[in-house]
């Protein structure tokens, strides 16, 4: 029977197929260090408060770069090129959503509104990233190989999204309730777009890796396409609502260590 699990268990019993998966999870994390990295240091004084909050979230990116790469060391593998089509943090990018690397390559301070953009894009984002996870930890919490990396980047992406919600509130507050609900329209119809293309992708390589049949191939992208449509249709906008957390203050602290993976 095909099936979420019968999929990703395919993927991760096969070496090349596992290598792609984690080089494209690898490359991901390692740009999305590297941005809240630049947004970190160029924030504006009157967010300054918000400063070790990014590098926080930066260096959580940063560990999961890692973690997905000690994954591969460890069953002897070397991460291979992304293809450029499976490229999400790049294609969002290249969609306009977020904040552009030419301004973050810069020395000039961030505005107010360049923080908005940044955290309806996180917000969207890490909607994404957070949802995934959890279906990885609802069949791979207790794997031999992954249960470990996956429990730890779950809990991290719960705490991203957390944060988020409890930034863009804090905010809304201050009066840029308009522009928050705005950007993160934006984002969203923008990223469900990209995600079906990355999706579709991802598919494709993977399916030239494993062997799949045509019919196989053709119920996985109708599988995408009918997501798609759903989130097209209104399922977006689980992706643009705003309610307090359950866990305050969620990016409070230093970034948890992962010794077991470094």
């Amino acid at each position: 029977m095909l099936s979420a699990r019968s999929v990703f268990e395919e993927i991760l019993a096969n070496d090349e197929s596992f290598r792609l998966f984690c080089s494209i999870a690898a490359s991901g994390e390692a740009q999305g260090g590297w941005e809240n990295g630049r947004i970190a240091a160029l924030v504006p004084e009157a967010e300054r408060a918000l400063a070790p909050k990014i590098s926080r979230h930066g260096a959580d990116e940063d560990k999961h770069g890692r973690i997905f790469r000690a994954l591969l060391k460890k069953r002897g593998l070397r991460p291979v090129d992304v293809p450029p089509e499976t490229d999400y943090t790049m294609l969002l990018e290249q969609h306009g959503i977020g904040l552009a690397h030419e301004k973050l390559k810069a020395d000039e301070q961030l505005t107010s509104r360049d923080v908005i953009t940044y955290l309806a894009h996180s917000r969207v984002t890490e909607q994404r990233a957070s949802e995934q996870m959890r279906l990885l930890l609802k069949y791979f919490a207790d794997h031999p190989d992954v249960g470990r990396a996956v429990r730890m980047i779950s809990a991290d992406e719960d705490n991203h999204l957390a944060y988020c919600h409890e930034e863009l509130l804090r905010l809304a507050a201050a009066g840029h309730g308009r522009a928050i609900q705005r950007t993160l329209r934006e984002c969203a119809l923008a990223e469900i777009r990209v995600y079906r293309d990355v999706s579709l992708a991802v598919m494709d390589h993977m399916g030239r890796v494993l062997g799949w049949p045509a019919a196989k191939r053709g119920v996985l992208a109708a599988g995408i396409h009918a997501m798609y449509a759903y989130e097209r249709a209104g399922g977006w906008r689980r992706m643009v609502s705003l309610a307090p957390p359950e866990r305050r203050d969620a990016l409070g602290g230093p970034a948890a260590a992962a010794p077991e993976f470094a």
